[in-house]
């Protein structure tokens, strides 16, 4: 059965909820007429650096979001000027549908590794259809033509507010921490070379040329209609900021009359959110909506981060009702080949939005079946008690992690003390449990309900094996919705391909 017919067939879905050899990170969830859109960058599987494939889009009905559908590709990086040039990948984009009626893809060439970017525009191409293909029709320009510099080109976003199309992009070092910043020569010429600005433009741009910023554009899309301007400042000390200060990652939403701006953190693995009753100025810090690791989360700290946390990148939307916060894991041990995940989220009559748990089961709308054959990568916490987090570039130290070889995707390096931690299931008379592994491992799999580990469900033996082998022991659980953990103890190291529940 081939791959695409086998993931369109499926009556229920999961974390990663694109087919589990699919990188797209970066998400922008945008619902057109009666179906959901993700746009993103796209990773290659294994990838090298950031962003290494053409833009590919995936849609689902709005009333069954297990029937993802991949689209093609809708953009290649070629069809942009600026290609093959310093600037070769395409960056996280985004789509709006424009006051005509046609779809308008925004997005930042970059190089290699992020080396190389920062100096270009904002390029925009359009559409007839939110599935594209979409075709190239210039960059953002003042109304001489001269492109639109101001600040750093980086990450937009847009939306269109009421007939206003509003652009929010930038980006955040932590040179912006320095008061004493303009007396720093090496901090001066760090600037300076990181973002391809004059020394005029670092000293004299006001408030920094760092920081988030928005900007309007005309019916054409195109052309600027309004002076770009910070939403936050680049300078979070004494703000509500401070704790949570801008990265990356711009997003916009407008609910209820108010503005949502959505943005990876300094942090790195959380989605964090602004609210403002204005669209340009005066964003108070709203919290964290989502962690990679689940930093923060019941308040877990940064060492008891649940993954290899890293860059993150998503935004919220509405889904026949319900909302949702789009989000990236890392795998293959890297910040290069990152996966689309999802979780339900609430939010509160005082518009506040509470931070949530990363799950297995995602976008299913409930627990996933406590009978079936899973992926093992969907696995929500990979963890050897000390994971480490992303830092553009791929890591040779060994440690947990989903990853691929051929056609088999799993999880490797399991070595004595990991954990594989799956939530949620709906059990019903559920008896046995049972992984394909191969490896050089001698031990168990000690199963629990708990991330403690102390109420013991089932034990899996594993003993070395070079194919992929099976191995299933008594389950005992009881009805209802549980997690399952498992803990690897034991000599050796194992891969697990997938886990069987029955």
């Amino acid at each position: 059965m081939k791959r695409k017919e086998f993931f369109l067939m499926k009556k229920q879905v999961y974390n990663p909820f694109l087919p589990i050899y699919e990188c797209v990170p970066d998400g922008e969830p945008h619902v057109f007429g009666d179906r959901v859109y993700l746009y993103g960058s796209h990773d290659k599987e294994g990838g090298e650096t950031f962003c290494m494939l053409d833009y590919t889009t995936y849609s689902a009905p709005v009333t069954d979001l297990s029937d993802w559908r991949c689209e093609g590709t809708i953009y290649r990086a070629d069809q942009d000027p600026a290609y093959p040039t310093d600037r070769k990948f395409m960056y996280a984009p985004d789509v709006v549908q424009g006051n005509d009626g046609r779809f308008y893809l925004y997005y930042c060439m970059s190089g290699r590794a992020g080396f190389g970017g920062y100096n270009g525009p904002i390029s925009v191409a359009v559409s007839d259809s939110p599935a594209g293909p979409f075709r190239y029709l210039g960059f953002v320009h003042y109304p001489d033509g001269s492109p639109m510099l101001n600040y750093i080109c980086f990450d937009p976003g847009v939306i269109n507010d009421d007939g206003t199309i509003r652009i929010y992009y930038g980006t955040w070092s932590d040179e912006a921490l320095d008061k004493d910043f303009p007396n720093h020569e090496e901090a001066i010429q760090t600037v300076m070379q990181r973002y391809h600005k004059s020394r005029n433009e670092v000293l004299q741009t006001e408030g920094s040329v760092m920081g988030p910023c928005t900007v309007t554009v005309g019916d054409d899309m195109l052309t600027v209609t309004s002076e770009p301007r910070h939403i936050i400042p680049a300078y979070p000390i004494g703000t509500s900021f401070e704790e949570h200060p801008f990265f990356e990652a711009s997003s916009i939403r407008k609910i209820g009359g108010k503005y949502y701006f959505i943005y990876s953190s300094w942090q790195n693995h959380e989605l964090c959110y602004a609210t403002s009753d204005l669209p340009d100025r005066d964003f108070v810090f709203g919290g964290t909506i989502v962690s990679n690791g689940d930093v923060g989360y019941h308040g877990r700290s940064e060492k008891d981060r649940l993954n290899m946390t890293g860059t993150t990148h998503g935004s919220i939307e509405c889904i026949n009702g319900q909302w949702y916060v789009f989000y990236h894991r890392l795998t293959h041990k890297s910040d290069y080949s990152r996966q689309a995940c999802a979780e339900p989220i609430t939010i509160l009559p005082d518009g506040s939005i509470p931070q949530v748990e990363i799950t297995s089961c995602g976008l299913n709308g409930k627990p996933l079946h406590g009978t079936g054959t899973y992926p093992a990568v969907i696995a929500c916490n990979i963890t050897n008690g000390h994971m480490p987090h992303g830092s553009n570039k791929i890591y040779t130290d060994s440690f947990p992690n989903a990853t691929h070889c051929g056609e088999d995707r799993f999880i490797g390096e399991i070595q004595d003390g990991t954990m594989l931690g799956y939530k949620y299931f709906a059990f019903s008379g559920a008896k046995e449990i049972g992984v394909q592994y191969r490896g050089s491992c001698n031990g168990k799999f000690v199963v629990s309900d708990n991330m403690d580990g102390k109420n013991i469900v089932a034990e899996i033996p594993v003993a070395p094996a070079d194919a992929w082998t099976e191995s299933r022991a008594p389950l005992h659980i009881s009805d209802g919705t549980h997690p399952l953990y498992l803990f690897y103890r034991g000599d050796g190291e194992a891969a697990v391909k997938e886990l069987y529940l029955a």
